[in-house]
């Protein structure tokens, strides 16, 4: 008995702690939507983990995707990690795809925000969903698409063998009742010719099951999904009710296979004797032989479960996401004529204390400005607020309206060591990808830091000037290039092609202050020397670096 009490009362603590963390979910779905993770914890981004997120984006490229060197200039990996509150992978790779391919499909926009608004605003609806997501849950360590795309290693497959070998056991228990010991003899050659071939098998498809499993889940999850949507979501209901039809062999049948016992050693006499059935005729491997010929006919369908699935998740979190954005947001304004881009009150998601800028350009602008004075953080704010627009349709600003842009840069790069390409090659080369795609027909919006700064200073302004004025000319006026320097001589060399800004630091007191203000027409101050003095540098280095520079100024060359 007192064995049987402490079994019970674990087995109630169990059910307990699972309706309390039921509740918390619950709770976390009500009152903390718009905060990280809906207030449930921290997401993990292991290196294995996270890069099955990319895998429903590289198996759908699209023509004007951000590519990895302007994601990597950006942070996106870190935009993308601040508001992924999904809780399936359906969800988790459908947004990451979504951040990787700014949309210009007016009617997709359009409908993408009256998904989030709807989440936004029907709170009922909103959790149904989101429970049934939290029941798709992950696929774990490798996606989905991982395993659809190895299908094919597994050959063709057929169940003949299989059905033979489980017809032999008819004769021979007929036989049982004339010659019991033949009788008896065929039958066990027969259990040990299964048993033996079984484990074989099993051994190949068992790495497959865990994606079938999600296949399963998302059918369950997607059908509950298309029951529960409101007749103002009856064109996803409709899809989902679609595409899961097609799949209706799958499910038939797949407790065979699917079931949680299955070889599990759990114990319990009924998944012991399933075991044994399962070892003794093959119905789980003739399962899986059907249920993979099921999936290579219905892939498609099972990509668009799995993408619609993601595309109401995603939805969801934009809706989280806006109302995570203390210092405010807006539904931008995408426009398909002219070339520009107007902005009130931009900031940088990422910054807790940001500073606001507001920008009007119909033409590229060239921002000059001392080191850590705002230049690249206002680059990419304006980069990661055009990209907003034409994703999730939410923008960290007062008011937001422009082109949909192709969008590229050219900023954060590295000597390419394994390549053994220095910077200078790196960048030329990172350069010219963007003179490509302003050759072509699309609208592009290009960003570009210290412009050739791997060479010397002659040759870059020279390069740097021809360059920029390329992009300016190219594609007749559809090239909006943000370029920043610290090159001031570029500002006269392109003052007909591009509008001057800056960024200026202001010295007080033996300190210096950024206002990371942005300010119309080019730096007029030279704070960097001035710099060296504050930081401490010995007064000869500063007076003498002072009246070379002066010397320069005055005569045009270095004494």
């Amino acid at each position: 008995m007192s064995v049987l009490g402490i079994l019970a009362v674990i087995a109630g603590k169990g059910i307990y702690d699972r309706r309390k963390a039921d509740e918390r979910f619950l709770n976390g779905l009500k009152n903390h939507y718009g905060e990280k993770n809906f207030g449930l914890g921290e997401k993990e981004y292991r290196p294995e983990q996270y890069g099955s997120v990319s895998r429903y984006f590289t198996r759908h490229p699209a023509a004007d995707q951000i590519d990895d060197i302007t994601w990597n200039d950006l942070n996106m990996d870190e935009i993308f990690q601040s508001m992924d509150w999904t809780f399936s992978s359906a969800g988790e790779e459908v947004l990451y795809a979504l951040l990787r391919q700014p949309c210009e499909d007016p009617e997709q926009i359009r409908r993408f925000e009256e998904l989030v608004t709807f989440f936004m605003e029907h709170e009922k609806e909103r959790i149904r969903l989101q429970l049934e997501l939290k029941k798709l849950g992950f696929t774990g360590r490798f996606s989905l698409y991982d395993y659809l795309e190895y299908l094919d290693v597994l050959g063709e497959r057929s169940n003949l063998r299989h059905y033979i070998a489980d017809f032999l056991y008819l004769p021979f228990l007929v036989c049982c009742f004339f010659f019991p010991a033949v009788g008896i003899s065929g039958l066990i050659a027969c259990a040990l010719w299964n048993i033996v071939s079984y484990f074989r098998e099993k051994g190949e498809i068992d790495p497959y099951i865990t994606s079938f499993a999600y296949i399963m889940r998302l059918l369950y999850a997607s059908g509950k999904i298309a029951e529960k949507l409101p007749r103002e979501l009856e064109a996803e209901a409709e899809e989902l009710r679609g595409h899961g039809k097609k799949l209706g062999k799958f499910k038939r049948g797949a407790f065979w296979l699917m079931s949680s016992g299955r070889m599990s050693g759990s114990g319990n006499p009924l998944d012991i004797l399933m075991d044994y059935i399962r070892m003794a005729g093959h119905p789980d491997l003739i399962k899986f032989n059907s249920m993979l010929t099921q999936v290579r006919k219905h892939v498609e369908d099972v990509d668009r479960l799995f993408f619609v699935t993601g595309y109401l998740e995603a939805a969801v979190v934009a809706g989280a996401y806006r109302k995570s954005l203390k210092e405010g947001y807006c539904v931008p304004v995408l426009k398909e004529e002219g070339c520009f881009l107007r902005a009130e009150e931009m900031y940088h998601p990422l910054l807790e204390h940001p500073v606001k800028n507001s920008l009007t350009v119909n033409r590229g602008i060239l921002l000059t400005g001392s080191n850590a004075s705002g230049k690249s953080t206002f680059l990419k704010t304006v980069a990661v607020s055009a990209i907003f627009a034409q994703t999730i349709h939410t923008v960290p600003a007062a008011s937001y309206e422009g082109s949909c842009f192709h969008i590229c840069s050219s900023m954060a790069l590295r000597d390419d060591l394994m390549g053994g390409e220095s910077y200078y090659i790196v960048e030329i080369r990172s350069l010219k990808r963007i003179l490509n795609l302003a050759a072509g027909t699309k609208k592009v919006l290009c960003f570009v830091d210290e412009v050739l700064r791997g060479t010397n200073t002659v040759e870059r302004i020279a390069a740097s000037a021809e360059i920029l004025k390329s992009l300016a000319y190219q594609n007749t006026g559809n090239v909006l290039c943000f370029a920043a320097t610290h090159d001031v001589e570029l500002t006269g060399l392109l003052e007909n092609e591009y509008d001057n800004y800056h960024f200026e630091e202001e010295i007080a007191d033996g300190d210096v202050r950024f206002p990371y203000k942005l300010l119309e027409g080019k730096a007029v101050t030279r704070n960097a020397i001035q710099l060296l003095r504050i930081m401490g540098y010995d007064d000869a280095i500063v007076v003498h670096a002072e009246e070379r520079a002066e010397e320069f100024i005055r005569s045009g060359r270095w004494k």
